[in-house]
């Protein structure tokens, strides 16, 4: 990331780390503390209590400068339920997707595989990635459609779709198909018109790229016998710089009005930019219904070059409107991994025509989208745990009340005590409750013992943060960023509706348990594959990763037993779990099916930075692993020791 956000960061943690807070906030009037007005139109939120001391809670500012990261070329970035999400070109076998409560946040987010291929007709070459969300057969869904194409070659790239399983973008996927297979067409994307659903896509025919729609039948399947319009030629001198290139179709819907914004001239120079038409007719499929602008719309500058293939997003709070687009540095630079992402708010003209003013200078300081700090209250996506404390049994919820937004432990039930773990900045999490669409917090920033913990509207601030970290057995913490200091309950009391509260490091009763509810699909880091039993479900059954399909053998429940370990069985009244075959030591020892009674059939969850989880056995303290890394399904999982890299990293997801 850049250089004055990470100083800023850094000055802030110091601050924190001698007391210097205070005087600090001063200085920087974005960090008022649980008082602060919020960024979105000064709101105030009635969760919000008055800080007892001096001592005010550090956060992030947000405010950063482009390029946000590197290598960050055809970003596609979208907000939704709290969290933003972005995928860019990787040139791989690999679909890449970042997520951060934070626009700042995503230069040092995890990138996750949420999907690769191996199939030879569409294994290489990804790039363009577009993720939507579109009502198909089975209500709203997120459809990832990308360009891919065959190994050692550009002649072959076209379009393949994604379904997701439910509302989460980061998914899991299934393969839906390819629009064209056989035609080469790249950047696809969506227009919803009229209760009808059209896809834009780009071709070269002769010497000219052109922008082409179509309709289609479902969000995979083009309609039949739909007319194929050519609704862009490069024909002006602005678009027929190095190439005649009109591509990267994007469309902006405000007011009733559908605009269409395009990249035009060839990548490789920097005179690449963005033009634009809108739709002035009832039927996209007549080329007369669209009017094209005359001149570009958003083009180089004296310092960012070639800047383009862009998408639109919507601040947090939905009041502001912002570009997102790759560009270079240096007019030397073309279509190869130097395009960075870039993002910057824009306005609306007085005729209601979009203004993209110009690209932002590099190391220009940018502000935070409007409602970043809330207050938010939103249902984040990811998988739901119940945690549940180690002394009592009983599961860390909100009182029933209402009126009352006091964390306290309950029993554990389908309609209430469970929470997404979500990954913020440097390895913390927000804990979101599925109930309220609220956020556990420390009352007051308070750093005393026994300080009360609380449900409340987001205001990212790190009072609402917290580390997960191994602790005894199978065991974690739950510790607060701010404070350092760890969840517990109150007196180690085993009674229904006693307080959960911030304790001394030295506490009893901080030990929770993390037990992840309902079916659950594993989904490797390293693949976007999922951990799958390779036939019946018996003694010697393999365990290896198959692209997701929403089979049985992809959903795992993951059965408590005792001390926080867990046991992955296909079924919860099932007597074989996942286990190491002969209950071996040896690290690349095979993992399959087992008896539930046997040592290896336990397992820890090690919550690790980025919202993934290493699975440890109990027995040999080895890790879960994806053998060789590999992405081909099939592939085969052993255990092996902590080698610290992502092919023994899994994210749990629901597969709905």
């Amino acid at each position: 990331m850049n250089a004055q956000h990470h100083l800023r960061t850094k000055l802030k943690r110091t601050a924190k780390a001698t007391g210097l807070v205070g005087l600090f906030a001063l200085s920087l009037s974005s960090l008022t503390g649980c008082e602060s007005t919020t960024r979105a139109d000064t709101q105030q939120t009635q969760d919000a209590a008055p800080i007892a001391s001096a001592k005010a809670p550090t956060q992030d500012d947000g405010v950063f400068t482009n390029p946000l990261f590197p290598n960050g070329a055809d970003p596609w970035l979208e907000y939704w339920d709290g969290n933003y999400y972005l995928t860019t070109t990787t040139w791989t076998s690999e679909l890449v997707m970042r997520k951060s409560p934070t626009l700042a946040g995503l230069a040092d987010a995890t990138p996750v595989n949420v999907w690769s291929a191996t199939d030879p007709a569409r294994c290489c070459n990804f790039w363009a990635f577009e993720f939507h969300r579109v009502k198909g057969p089975d209500g709203y869904r997120w459809y990832m459609m990308y360009t891919a194409g065959t190994d050692g070659t550009l002649d072959n790239q076209h379009l393949n779709v994604l379904e997701s399983a439910g509302d989460d973008p980061m998914g899991p996927y299934e393969y839906k198909g390819a629009l064209m297979p056989d035609v080469w067409n790249i950047d696809g994307n969506y227009l919803n018109y009229k209760d009808k659903l059209y896809v834009i896509y780009s071709q070269w025919q002769g010497d000219q790229q052109l922008n082409i729609i179509a309709e289609m039948e479902n969000p995979w399947t083009l309609k039949k016998n739909s007319p194929h319009t050519v609704i862009t030629r490069p024909e002006l001198d602005w678009e027929i710089s190095g190439r005649k290139v009109t591509e990267g179709a994007e469309i902006l819907q405000h007011n009733g009005r559908t605009f269409m914004t395009y990249s035009a001239s060839f990548c490789n120079t920097p005179d690449y930019k963005l033009g634009m038409l809108e739709l002035v007719g009832d039927d996209p499929l007549d080329a007369n219904s669209w009017k094209k602008f005359d001149e570009p719309v958003f083009e180089r500058t004296d310092e960012v070059f070639g800047p383009g293939h862009n998408g639109f997003f919507t601040s947090p709070d939905g009041s502001e409107d912002w570009l997102v687009y790759h560009g270079n540095d240096s007019v030397e630079h073309g279509c190869s991994a130097t395009r960075s992402l870039r993002a910057q708010k824009f306005t609306w003209n007085k005729d209601g025509t979009p203004n993209f003013a110009k690209p932002v200078t590099p190391g220009v300081e940018v502000a935070p989208p409007s409602g970043e700090y809330g207050p938010l209250v939103t249902r984040v996506q990811g998988q739901r745990y119940n945690l549940v404390n180690a002394t009592s049994g009983l599961c860390l919820d909100i009182a029933a009340d209402p009126q009352d937004a006091r964390a306290v432990q309950r029993q554990c039930a389908s309609t209430n005590g469970q929470w997404v773990i979500d990954a913020t900045t440097d390895g913390f999490v927000r804990l979101a409750n599925r109930e309220d669409s609220k956020f556990l917090e420390l009352a007051n920033c308070s750093d005393a013992d026994n300080a009360k913990t609380q449900s409340a509207a987001w205001r990212n601030n790190f009072c609402q943060q917290w580390k997960v970290a191994p602790s005894t057995d199978g065991n974690v913490t739950i510790t607060n960023r701010y404070t350092e200091k760890p969840l517990a309950v109150a007196g180690c009391s085993a009674a229904q509706n006693q307080a959960v509260l911030q304790q001394g490091k030295d506490t009893a009763c901080a030990d929770w348990q993390l037990q992840p509810v309902g079916s659950v699909a594993v989904m490797s880091q390293q693949s976007g594959k999922a951990l799958s039993v390779a036939g019946a479900v018996k003694a010697g059954t393999n365990v290896e990763q198959q692209a997701f399909t929403h089979s049985d053998a992809q959903q795992w429940f993951f059965a408590p037993t005792d001390t926080g370990y867990v046991a992955l069985k296909q079924d919860l009244d099932s007597d074989y779990c996942a286990a190491v075959a002969n209950n071996a030591l040896v690290p690349g020892a095979n993992v399959e099916m087992a008896s539930c009674e046997t040592k290896t059939a336990q397992w820890r969850i090690t919550p690790v930075a980025g919202g993934g989880v290493m699975l440890i056995n109990r027995y040999t303290k080895q890790a879960l692993g994806l053998s060789d890394c590999g992405l081909a399904d099939k592939t085969n999982f052993a255990q092996q020791p902590d080698l610290g890299n992502k092919c023994q990293i899994f994210h749990l997801r629901e597969p709905k």
